[in-house]
Parts: C-alpha cells; structure tokens; sequence
C-alpha cells in the first residue's frame, strides 16, 4: 500500500473505535472522515445485502465482483470490515459485545430498521451510557415525512434546490449530484466530533438525529433570504448572476471544452477588453457599464464566445489571468488528476488495492499541521476482519469464530 508520509504522526481522533452501519454514499463518509482522523473504524456488512457500491460492473474479467468498485475504494478507505448476518440472533448479540468497545455509533438506514434489530440508542446506551449515536436519514427520525421513501435527488427537490437549477426562464432541470448526502455526512461529522467533545467533558454520550433535508437547505441562505425580504421565490436562472457580466461558460477549441469566466468590477471588465484585443463590439454604449452588460448578457456572451471558440481554455485562462480576470477551464476527472496544481496539494493519494492495485483515492478536504489526517490502508475486502476483530478485540476462540462462520453468523 502507498501510503501518506505523515501517517505516522498523531491524528485528532487517534484512541477512538466507530461502530460503522453506514452504507452509500451519505452513510460512507462520515466512517470514511472519521478514520482519516484517527479512529478505528468498523464497517459491519453482510452478505444478505451488501453496499449498493459493492456491486456494479466489474473492472477486471466478467464476473461480478464486490471487491472492484472504485467508489466503495474511495469512501471505505481506511476501515475494517466485519461480516455478519444480522437475521442471526447471535450476530446480534456479537453487535452488543462490539458496543462496549466502541465510542461511535453511526447508521443510516431508514427510520425504525435499528429499533426493530433491536440495536437502537436505547439499547446500545443501556449497554453503555457514554456511547454517541448518529442515525442519517433523508428528513430526520420524526414527523409527517419520517417514513417517505426518497434519494439524494427527491431531497434535491423537497428541499426546493432543484427548483433553482434550469436555464433561464425554463422547467427546473434540478442537480443530479448525491449533494444532500454529501451536504448529510459532512453535518454528520460535525455532529459526532462536537459529541465526542462533550462526552469527554462529562462522561455522557447522546444520539445525533440527522436530516439530509435540512442539511441541503441550510447550505441555501440565498434563496431564503431573497424571499424573507422581497417576497420573491427564487427560480431557474441559468449561469445568470445579479451582479456579474459576463459571467458563465464557455465554449472552446476542441471535443467538448469550456471555460468559466467571471467579471464583477469595472476594472475586470477593463481586463477583460485589453485580453480580448479590444474588439470594436466592446465599445458599444450597451455594454458601457455593469448596469447595461447585466440588461444586455445575452449579446455579450454571443460576442464573448465568438472569441473563446477560437481559443483553448488554458491560452484562455492564461491570458485572463494576466489582466485580473477571474477565469478557469472546466475541468474532467482526468483534469483534476494530473492538475500540477492539485498534484503538489495532494488531492489524491495513490492506494494499493489487492483487487484492482494503485488507485488514486481522495484525501479528506483539510488539513491540520499538527495532527495531519492521512489514508492508512486500502478499503476492506468483505469480511476481511472478522478474525482480527471477533478474535482479537472480543478474544473470541478460532473455534468459536469457525462455529459461528459455518452456522453463517459471521457471513
């Protein structure tokens, strides 16, 4: 395995062990986050229904595989993974034992699914009081909406984001982006670390009730500002900005490129005509001031893509760049992962995988310079530490272990 050079520096969350039910994508990254930092993080799987991200195509050969799927890698990164079969009571039983051992207790199954394992925070703080649970659902634990089925995009539109994503005056088009589990999981580790933070001030654990919906719409305080105080509901608009002209993407040289610019200041704009050449279209009196380019954007960003399309998006970007103009190329995966840039930041680590070997997996999105997060392994293969676990951490007997994985306990 390639690993971080800082990996053997203390970590913030170094000394903690997290009991991981989470699952997908909103379920995946608080554990993910979590062991980054520090914690022993213990994945419980089983094979009656794994991960959704366990399956999909194979990378290598023909045959399904759940140890091939490159998002599973990126998200479970850093964990170890227990197996068991959770209609079994033993298995259940086996999960109580684990509970003593551990700090966290993260999940994201739909309301009432612990609490009918019998695994709720009433039975896990019984067990032992200083534990901190946190339960990820799509609208929270309670109210008329608790039982409504829904995905990353039905919250996208219960939360009203979707309504505000569309071309300008058309039907809502919404973002077909897992943005309110993101938006969840990260609200989650806030959530936990504030807990665990106060557990050691008083010795008490508590359970953490996350909503994905309220999530996603606590990051939209634009909208809800602009109809607190004028009453108008914010729509689709596009790449339409109030304050900035031009502003968007736009095309380029080349199989489906495009480059973002923005120009906000009277001196960018100035900027932007000396980069361009000062084409005569930029003197007309309809694109004299910001207030004139914001009622006539349409014909400026005709104009301005007539230029860009003649040009490659990094001759585009250099060149703005060099006159004050906020511009970018609109970057692909394989963009971002040879990005000189990203490159020395360390966007990627490269992780060896025993399926699919060196993989360019996601570091977490900070760092600290005392106590640097880091990728410490691979994501487990199904199962992969039942002995260690059940063995080492319960001091369960290989005997023990073989009767339980014969009987499909641990399975």
């Amino acid at each position: 395995m390639t690993q971080n050079n800082q990996n053997d520096a203390a970590r913030p969350l170094d000394g903690y062990r997290v009991l991981d039910f989470g699952w997908v994508l909103a379920g995946a990254l608080p554990g993910m986050i979590l062991a980054d930092m520090g914690a022993e993080v213990l994945k419980v799987e089983t094979r009656q229904r794994m991960d959704y991200m366990r399956l999909g195509r194979p990378i290598v050969g023909d045959e399904p595989d759940p140890e091939q799927h490159p998002l599973f890698h990126n998200v479970n990164r850093g964990k170890l993974s227990i197996a068991l079969n959770t209609t079994k009571p033993e298995a259940l039983d086996l999960i109580k034992k684990l509970v003593t051992h551990c700090d966290v207790v993260v999940e994201n199954f739909s309301p009432g699914v612990m609490h009918r394992l019998g695994l709720g925070y009433d039975v896990f703080s019984a067990i032992k009081p200083e534990i901190v649970m946190a339960s990820i659902s799509s609208n929270g634990q309670t109210g008329p909406l608790r039982d409504l089925r829904a995905y990353a995009p039905s919250i996208g539109a219960l939360s009203g984001l979707d309504s505000t994503l569309g071309y300008e005056g058309e039907r809502p088009l919404g973002l077909k982006h897992a943005y309110a589990d993101i938006a969840g999981a990260l609200h989650s580790v806030f959530a936990i670390v504030s807990a665990l933070h106060q557990k050691e001030r008083t010795g008490q654990g508590q359970y953490i009730d996350v909503s994905m919906l309220r999530a996603t719409v606590a990051t939209m305080g634009a909208g809800l500002m602009e109809y607190e105080m004028t009453g108008r509901v914010m729509g689709t608009k596009g790449n339409f900005d109030p304050v900035m002209a031009p502003y968007g993407n736009y095309a380029c040289q080349g199989d489906d490129a495009w480059v973002s610019i923005a120009v906000r200041t009277e001196e960018e704009w100035q900027g932007l005509k000396l980069a361009i050449g000062n084409p005569s279209w930029c003197e007309e009196e309809r694109f004299a001031s910001r207030y004139s380019r914001l009622q006539n954007r349409q014909d400026l960003d005709s104009n301005l893509a007539t230029w860009t399309r003649e040009r490659a998006a990094g001759e585009i970007t250099e060149l703005l760049q060099a006159n004050g103009v906020a511009a970018i190329p609109v970057m692909g995966a394989e963009d971002r992962l040879f990005n000189p840039h990203f490159q020395e930041r360390g966007l990627y680590s490269d992780i060896e995988h025993p399926s699919l070997g060196a993989e360019p997996i996601y570091n977490i999105m900070w760092n600290l310079n005392k106590t640097p997060p880091s990728i410490l392994r691979h994501a487990p293969l199904l199962g992969e530490h039942n002995q260690q676990i059940f063995g080492g951490l319960l001091g369960m007997e290989k005997e023990e272990i073989a009767r339980l994985e014969e009987g499909q306990v641990l399975w």
